[in-house]
């Protein structure tokens, strides 16, 4: 029996507490959001904060925290501090960030910030930690923004931190915000958002006091055993209900990220057995020079708890119970299982292909339940340079979204971003523009990219982009070359592509590369769809109509596509 089940509590007081701890880490988004200074945290979202238990284990995210981020890595960083630190050695005020790669098993840009929760309970162990993780926008590293195609280790992408204290006992160790201010080529930016990530563990801090100072240790104790009982129940009753066996399915990424066309195969096993649920990838490919690989809990766990909520728990807050079910197959030294020192700016390229593979696998299952590829990439697009009139380094860093794919009872949704990232925005174009020597000419839905099917799948944007300036582009796409898929009789969606179009040239597409871009060039980003579900024949003539009007689907592509009506 684990502490605190013993007691008996009231499900009002449940759901009070539940719901308590979900509006603080709500509360601190909102925040985050409205003080962050660089675009991709305050306006892309490319953060997440979660509430944990004394020993790192996850009570609550909030409603919007990023997947990739708060399926692992924030109790991974608490367990860290915990190994170096011990139990007993945290006081009050307390604030520790850690990247390190080895821990992480992230790009460095990811750093998670946490802090203890003491309730008053100043001499004894902390009661709980409130983390909150953010994408620092430069690190340091010879490219700017420390995320490259090119880099072969870790140590070329930037300073790492392996849990070290910003605040001691409240005290502000001015050492560490030194070597941060000089360890990024955006100080005002990255330390904007530092302190905004800091008031953020602050605040956590004082409300989880709050709350446990109303109701009391013991019964917060017990209202966290209660809510992850009821989860993990909840969850392992879906699990029962999908047939026993082994299900695979295989995909590829489109090379390696050195040699062009040299295809990574990714080889899937799902087992379900009774009321477990195993993904077994211990048949990734081995760990590249590329920056392309992630660690076992940045990379491959990550993929599979988040396949893994998508099929059995979408509805279930996200907390240490759900994934009780869950055990992944993992060797070392894979692409998501890679060593401390492997080069990681790219580590998000292969997630979303991975995690799509793992939901497909279980097409034959649970078709009900399953859906069509999402379009499945990152869709990096980097603008950097100097600014031409204050000569000062500037990066606009911008992610499309793209088409999901249609499941048993509805079109494909988006354009969203991927499974990785959840709810993350789009920069406005106006932000875009004021900040950067770059207009936004064009921004809109794809024509014909969602996947053909009874159900059409998600559509793809299209946006281009006009400088103002020189300065140069930096892309990453991925799946070119094995379409997001259909399922059931569905068929597969278009690809993304990005087209540089240079004065006075021909258009050149350059989906993952690096190139200079003068005045006046323009750039067309092209994200893909979502993979249709079921026979376009059994595709409705309303709907067919209706895709027609609002011009989801040109005429040339319903002749294509669902033959002429």
């Amino acid at each position: 029996m684990r502490d605190g089940e013993s007691a008996t509590i009231d499900p009002v007081t449940v759901e009070i507490i539940r719901c308590g701890l979900l509006a603080i880490t709500n509360e601190i988004d909102a925040n985050i959001c409205r003080s962050a200074y660089s675009p991709i945290v305050a306006e892309y979202k490319d953060y997440a904060v979660g509430i944990l238990d004394p020993a790192g284990n996850l009570i609550c995210q909030c409603t919007g925290g990023i997947p990739i981020f708060v399926a692992d890595i924030l109790g991974i960083a608490v367990k860290d501090g915990l190994a170096i630190y011990g139990e007993d050695s945290w006081t009050p005020g307390d604030i520790v960030i850690t990247n390190h790669a080895g821990t992480i098993g992230q790009h460095l840009n990811n750093v998670v910030m946490y802090s203890p929760v003491f309730a008053g309970n100043e001499r004894g162990r902390p009661i709980a930690f409130v983390a909150v993780v953010m994408h620092w926008m430069d690190i340091g590293g010879w490219a700017i923004g420390s995320v490259s195609n090119n880099a072969s280790d870790i140590f070329q992408e930037g300073i790492q931190f392996r849990t070290v204290k910003l605040y001691a006992g409240g005290q502000r160790q001015d050492e560490m915000f030194r070597i941060i201010e000089y360890n990024t080529r955006f100080p005002e930016m990255v330390l904007g958002d530092v302190e905004s990530q800091i008031a953020g563990c602050k605040r956590g801090c004082k409300r989880v006091g709050q709350l446990v100072a109303r109701y009391g240790l013991e019964t917060f104790n017990t209202v966290v055993q209660t809510i992850w009982r009821q989860s993990e129940e909840a969850i392992r009753a879906a699990i029962r209900a999908v047939p026993d066996g082994e299900y695979l399915s295989s995909t590829f990424l489109d090379d390696d990220g050195i040699t062009p066309g040299k295809a990574l195969p990714v080889h899937i096993k799902v087992i379900v057995a009774g009321e477990d649920f195993t993904v077994d990838l211990s048949r990734l490919p081995p760990q590249v020079l590329a920056p392309i690989n992630s660690g076992a809990h940045g990379g491959g766990h990550t993929c599979a708890r988040i396949a893994f909520k998508y099929l059995f728990a979408a509805n279930e807050p996200v907390q240490e119970a759900s994934f009780r079910p869950l055990h992944v197959i993992l060797p070392e030294g894979t692409i998501l299982s890679a060593g401390p020192t492997a080069a990681m700016g790219r580590f998000n390229l292969p997630l979303p292909s991975v995690i799509d593979g793992i939901v497909r696998a279980l097409e034959s299952a649970i078709p009900e339940r399953v859906a069509g590829g999402h379009y499945g990439t990152f869709s990096s697009v980097q603008f950097h340079g100097r600014d031409p009139v204050t000569g000062r380094f500037f990066q606009c860093l911008d992610a499309g979204h793209g088409g999901w794919g249609a499941v048993a009872t509805a079109d494909g949704s988006g354009p969203f971003r991927t499974m990785a990232h959840g709810n993350t925005r789009t920069i406005p174009s106006e932000v875009q523009e004021a900040m950067f020597p770059l207009l936004i000419e064009e921004y809109g839905l794809r024509p014909d990219s969602g996947g053909p099917g009874e159900h059409r799948g998600g559509l793809g944007t299209r946006k281009r982009y006009r400088m103002r300036a020189s300065m140069s582009l930096l892309t990453a796409f991925e799946r070119l070359n094995d379409p997001p898929w259909g399922v059931c009789g569905g068929k597969p969606a278009q690809s993304g592509n990005v087209i540089v179009m240079h004065a006075g040239k021909d258009p050149e597409a350059m989906p993952k590369g690096e190139c200079e871009l003068a005045a006046g060039d323009e750039v067309l980003v092209l994200t893909g769809g979502g993979g249709g579900y079921g026979d376009p024949e059994h595709r409705s003539a309303a709907a067919l109509r209706e895709d027609l009007e609002q011009g989801y689907v040109t005429e040339d592509g319903a002749v294509r596509d669902y033959g002429c009506r």
